[in-house]
């Protein structure tokens, strides 16, 4: 280990002081930290900040193959790995190669425009076809592996990965997927229709979103909420289970329940406070 890349929220106090510590406990061991991605000869990237930042960060990590760990320093951090105190003691794990990487899911997404025209982009948590008009839906047609499956007046419609089944597709009534799980879950947003039940489907499995023609104003798809682009009537927004996964660096075992129990403060007992 030898230089890593340092992505960091700009507007964050916290995150600047975790950003100038750590940096300092890593040069002290012979790693270099830079914020450019271009300068090469990266082992690792470091995001320092919140979800936002993680995903931002994740895709430098991609792009370079390298492992991406995360330090919170926003508010419910549930992609980071660890807050962001003891920069001493993570620095020498980094530099001692006392971590384990885990391999997370991504998406592949095309969106194929009526003239046959294609655009391609990928997501770690999701890809989210929505509606631009807040006063009218968008007509959709889910169609998986060439079946057409149901059609939905909708707000949107989420495609989501395991990692991203805590995100937006959580709130839009989406199951909890382990991370270690390779699925996609389609979770139609504020639909109104009859089956609008959320689906997990297979990693072989081809999800295909249609915008059909009777809407008022073309919807975007976004992913990771970072980058978006216009839907035609009549695009296509197709995912897959994406070709290149994104490496987690993982500096505990704690098993993935656990760490639910922790990010969402869940009252395990639920309403049965006393023994049982």
């Amino acid at each position: 280990m030898t230089r890593v890349l340092m992505v960091r929220h700009r507007h964050r106090p916290n995150a600047m002081t975790s950003a100038v510590s750590l940096t300092e406990a890593l040069n002290e061991r012979g790693i270099e930290v830079v914020d450019d991605a271009s300068l090469g000869g990266i082992d690792m990237v470091l995001s320092i900040g919140g979800d936002g930042t993680f995903l931002v960060a994740a895709s430098s990590a991609r792009a370079l193959d390298v492992p991406l760990l995360g330090i919170n320093a926003g508010h419910m951090g549930f992609l980071t790995e660890l807050g962001d105190k003891g920069t001493g003691d993570l620095a020498r794990k980094i530099a001692d190669g006392d971590f384990s990487v885990e391999r997370r899911m991504t998406l592949d997404v095309t969106m194929e425009r009526p003239d046959g025209s294609k655009a391609d982009d990928w997501a770690l948590n999701e890809a989210v076809v929505m509606h631009t008009d807040v006063a009218h839906p968008v007509h959709f047609a889910l169609v998986v592996d060439g079946q057409e499956v149901s059609t939905y007046g909708a707000d949107g419609m989420i495609l989501s990965t395991p990692t991203g089944s805590t995100a937006y597709s959580f709130s839009a009534g989406g199951p909890v997927v382990w991370p270690d799980t390779e699925a996609i879950v389609v979770a139609p947003l504020a639909a109104h229709g009859l089956f609008t039940r959320p689906l997990v489907v297979g990693p072989s499995a081809c999800v295909e979103i249609v915008v059909l023609d009777d809407m008022w104003t073309p919807p975007e798809m976004w992913c990771d909420g970072l980058r978006r682009m216009t839907v035609p009537a009549g695009g296509v927004v197709r995912a897959r289970v994406g070709s290149s996964p994104v490496q987690l660096v993982r500096i505990d075992d704690t098993p993935f329940s656990a760490r639910l129990v922790r990010k969402f403060n869940l009252p395990v007992r639920g309403w049965r406070d006393g023994p049982r």
